[in-house]
């Protein structure tokens, strides 16, 4: 049985292509309708003493409620309100001190229309995002953004294609100005994104997974082999450190230096840590982030580092699975 046109994978990738380039296009199209509005809704979202509320229907909706996502992890209270459950209640939650972005494409949706008036009555200041700026949405708006496109990337040109991924990029423009003219940096990112990659990078300190008290592996100069041998043991981190009175570290023996030793056919029965240490090894300040720490470790090709505090005394230690299970690398 012959393939359909339609299923013909030339004719699906030509579709595809088309779709994209349809869309591409589209954004692009957006820079020359950017200009004092644009700078006039970024100044009126930085003046608001209240939250952004994000109203749109259907299509519209679903990309306002990503947009409020944007705003509101970039340092910006947003949140969104479907226009239908405002008529029945939910307009409550919008203050004089609020501001709202509606999204509708034609700009005439019946349920963000009903409720305009009563924004407006209230004092809400509405900036609107439209691909019509001659609609009622636009007549009530403050502030109005042309999302306009020359077409839909639907064939039959109906579905909501062109014109969301063009609302979609306003919205992002508007929280990228937002964001930078607020000096918003990656902690303030990382704070507001705590469970994720970037936040535990940014957020995780050596002093919150090193290893610590006994979990330390130590020894003073004066210690034998076979002390050493088992504090490497004993600790599970195939290395110690040598510290003095103080606490204060003079240098590391790992395990791979004492295989060194052997091949070489030492006596080791006489030798004692200050004999076979390596002098002055790397160590990290407990106030480092974790991430300095996974980056020390690949810098230098280590498995662990030493952890000093304020005085230089040896404090802890973290090694490449402590990272693995802090989710920083």
């Amino acid at each position: 049985m012959m393939a359909k046109q339609s299923d013909h994978p030339a004719h699906i990738l030509a579709l595809a292509r088309q779709t994209l380039t349809i869309e591409a296009q589209a954004i692009d199209g957006l820079q020359k309708n950017l200009g004092d509005s644009f700078v006039q809704a970024v100044q009126s979202i930085l003046a608001v003493k209240g939250r952004v509320v994000v109203m749109g229907m259907g299509k519209s909706g679903h990309i306002g409620r990503k947009i409020a996502a944007t705003f509101a992890s970039t340092g910006t209270p947003a949140f969104f309100v479907h226009p239908a459950e405002a008529s029945h209640g939910d307009l409550g939650m919008v203050t004089r001190d609020d501001l709202v972005l509606a999204l509708s494409n034609s700009g005439e949706s019946e349920e963000l229309s009903a409720i305009l008036p009563l924004i407006k009555r209230q004092g809400v200041v509405l900036v609107a995002i439209t691909g019509n700026t001659q609609s009622t949405l636009a007549q009530y708006a403050s502030c109005v953004l042309d999302s306009s496109v020359e077409k839909e990337a639907c064939p039959m040109n109906l579905a909501p294609t062109a014109s969301t991924t063009a609302q979609l990029a306003l919205g992002d423009a508007l929280a990228v100005a937002v964001l930078d003219a607020r000096g918003f940096k990656q902690d303030d990112f990382a704070r507001s994104h705590p469970g994720g990659s970037l936040g535990r990078r940014l957020l995780t300190h050596v002093a919150d997974i090193m290893r610590t008290g006994e979990a330390i592996p130590m020894v003073t100069p004066d210690a034998g082999l076979t002390q050493l041998m088992r504090e490497m043991s004993q600790k599970g981190l195939g290395a110690t450190a040598v510290v003095n009175q103080q606490q204060q570290v003079l240098g590391i023996f790992t395990d791979g230096d004492l295989r060194r030793l052997i091949e070489k056919g030492i006596d080791l029965r006489e030798l004692q840590a200050a004999d076979v240490m390596h002098p002055n090894p790397t160590t990290l300040s407990d106030t480092a982030l974790a991430a300095e720490a996974a980056d020390l470790m690949e810098q230098k090709r280590i498995t662990s580092v030493l952890v000093v505090n304020g005085q230089q005394q040896l404090c802890g230690v973290v090694n490449s699975n402590d990272l693995m299970r802090a989710k920083v690398i």
